[in-house]
């Protein structure tokens, strides 16, 4: 007993050494039902690099955090020793507006970077909550309705700061569009969900803000699915430019069947966004099914929004089978027993399928599976070859719901995965378990 004492003091000696803000976890820092020995606030990548140095010698388990906001999505750690809680680098550290890039700490929020951009008239295109993280938005890969424009985080990433899990500090990218030098590792590390190595700092590429948006809504009829997928896909093809293109499909009742709504965004000049909307109305409407369809300045009811936090489920698509996925999902539904609400960016192949909180365990694992079997073909390739119409992650749900079906299904880049983490993180004590058996 004396032993095991004195090697968690030797071992929390030799953390704060390296980062002075440290302390012990205690249950409001558990990740997945895990708690941390300790939690610590680096305040740059200096003590993050000796951080983690420290924490490789002691053979401790790391996860990443920041606002938390995307922590408690996918699988649970399989073990927590360390939190690195990246909250204390908070700086804008330099905004270089004539050449539309920012460069900024991981801890900074997004909001706090927006406000500081848009004095500027500029802006990172990316819809997520004002208090999550840069770092945490990078690794969790969250991208909103204007991902069909503008791309997810790593289609606007050119430059990242990392610490790897033995202390070693790893650059990527640069300061400029241009310049895309070790680019490909950015685009690595986003999504990785803290995996392969600690995000410490980020450079982007912004865009203007707009001089005006406008949000076209179409809303179809129950019986008229087909039409509400002809409109999307023709909106999301068309040369008229939208930012996103959303399908809104509550979950309804037997008594009060669901409607859709498909909606779009347009940016741009005020004149032009005006006549792009008069244009995308006639488009939505020349799909059938006589919608009922509206022009205005703020967002649609929803818009972006998940109707229920419980249980989430990502399918991502060729957009090309829309119906067929949505054939599926509702098929799924019926079998067991269940009418989820479906929302997302379908014009860039990724909805969100949720279950109302009081869904029955059992019931929620017989929806998953069978949605898993109709759209995880195992295949691979585009439409044209007959390929998956569609991949199926549960990014949230009760743990006897993860644990029974699964987050993922069929991975057919696992080894390439495996590998890849085995470089960066050979002992695999980042964030252990996050992604598949990773």
């Amino acid at each position: 007993m004396n032993s095991e004492r004195a090697l968690v003091l030797e071992v929390r000696s030799a953390l704060t050494a390296a980062c002075p803000l440290l302390r012990d976890g205690d249950p409001a820092d558990a990740v997945g039902g895990r708690t941390p020995s300790f939690v610590a606030s680096p305040a740059s990548t200096q003590e993050a690099a000796a951080l983690l140095a420290a924490a490789a010698s002691a053979g401790l388990a790391v996860v990443p955090r920041g606002a938390g906001t995307g922590l408690g999505w996918g699988l649970p750690p399989s073990a927590c020793d360390l939190v690195v809680d990246v909250r204390g680098m908070d700086q804008v550290i330099e905004h270089a507006a004539g050449d539309l890039v920012v460069r900024v700490q991981a801890g900074a929020t997004f909001g706090g970077v927006a406000s500081v951009l848009a004095k500027a008239g500029q802006e990172l295109a990316l819809d997520v909550p004002a208090d999550a993280t840069i770092g945490g938005v990078v690794a969790t890969g969250t991208a909103g309705p204007r991902r069909l424009r503008y791309g997810s985080p790593r289609d606007l990433l050119i430059g990242v700061t990392a610490v790897r899990a033995d202390g070693v500090v790893a650059h990527a990218g640069g300061k400029v569009v241009k310049n895309v030098a070790g680019y490909d590792i950015g685009k690595l590390l986003a999504g990785s969900q803290g995996t392969l190595a600690l995000i410490t700092e980020a450079t982007f590429r912004l865009h203007p803000l707009p001089e005006a948006v406008a949000y076209v809504t179409a809303e179809f009829g129950p019986a008229q699915r087909g039409a509400a997928v002809v409109a999307l896909q023709s909106a999301a093809g068309s040369a008229l430019v939208p930012s996103a293109v959303e399908l809104d499909w509550p979950p309804g009742s037997p008594q009060s069947p669901r409607a859709l709504r498909v909606g779009v965004l347009l940016e741009g000049t005020s004149p032009g966004v005006a006549e792009r909307a008069r244009q995308m109305s006639e488009l939505l409407a020349s799909a059938g099914g006589s919608p009922a369809v509206a022009v205005a300045e703020a967002a649609p009811p929803r818009w972006g929004q998940l109707p229920s936090p419980s249980t989430v489920i990502r399918v991502t698509f060729w957009v090309g089978r829309l119906a067929e996925v949505l054939d599926a999902i509702t098929a799924a539904g019926a079998g067991a027993g269940v009418r989820p609400a479906v929302t997302g960016s379908a014009g860039a192949g990724a909805l969100y399928v949720c279950l109302d909180p009081g869904t029955e365990q059992d019931t929620a694992v017989r929806f998953v599976q069978a949605l898993r079997e109709r759209l995880d073909s195992g295949a691979s390739g585009g439409p044209a070859s007959g390929g998956p119409r569609g991949s199926v992650v549960v990014l949230a749900a009760p743990a006897p719901v993860m644990a029974a079906a699964g987050a993922y299904g069929p991975v057919p880049g696992f080894a390439l995965m495996k590998a890849i983490k085995d470089q960066f993180d050979p002992e695999h004590r980042m964030f252990p378990g996050r992604l598949a058996a990773l």
